[in-house]
């Protein structure tokens, strides 16, 4: 037992002359500020129990490529939207009984930064549910799918806005417990086979409205 205490102080000693070591090496390499840089540091801390109906994009980009149309007549490039999902984190309480939300898409006109452009009217989508955001209860139902103006029957395309998805009572979801929707679309683009090659980029905007 004696030993065994004469082994903890010792042990205890050297620690502290250790540490008073460090300490005057630390003192004696104060070093001099060479530079530095500020990192803004924000948060927002809403409400509690507030909730918001919100709208998020999976991907900012959506590339297309070219399919096996019959290039002579009418060239085709297809893509896929990525997911598109609405979140409602409002207490239904909060909710009219008459809300409800829609996404709507409106495309530019397509331009490879020059004095070459395409019409938006030539970029159409099928828009349908994501996996796992079809309820079977058709709460929430995608738009109707909208041709381009090269179809053999023309149509509009994404110069206007279309539906992409949309839910008939915000207050209905709610109460159901759902709180998440997600849908995509299937893109297509159509051009003339004389239409000048280059790379090509068009905004496609996409808004939430209640």
């Amino acid at each position: 037992m004696k030993s065994s205490k004469l082994f903890k102080v010792a042990v205890g000693v050297f620690g502290a002359s250790v540490l008073a070591l460090m300490g005057q090496a630390a003192a004696s390499a104060d070093p001099a500020e060479v530079d530095d840089e500020d990192v803004k540091v924000t948060v927002t801390i809403s409400p509690l129990g507030a909730g918001a109906l919100t709208l998020s994009v999976a991907s900012p980009t959506a590339a297309l490529s070219e399919t096996g149309a019959t290039p002579t007549v009418v060239r085709e490039f297809t893509g896929t939207l990525p997911n598109v999902t609405v979140r409602d984190t409002r207490d239904p309480d909060d909710v009219a009984d008459s809300a409800a939300w829609s996404v709507v898409g409106q495309a530019t006109d397509f331009s490879d930064g020059g004095t070459n452009t395409i019409p938006s009217s030539q970029l159409g989508w099928t828009p349908a549910m994501a996996a796992g955001s079809d309820d079977g209860l058709g709460t929430v139902t995608e738009g109707q799918a909208v041709g381009t103006s090269l179809d053999s029957t023309p149509d509009v395309g994404l110069a206007a806005s279309e539906l992409l998805y949309m839910a008939g009572s915000s207050a209905d979801l709610l109460d159901l417990g759902e709180s998440a929707w997600s849908a995509t679309a299937d893109l297509v683009l159509k051009t003339s086979p004389t239409q000048a090659t280059g790379n090509y980029s068009s905004t496609l905007t996409l808004s939430l409205f209640e």
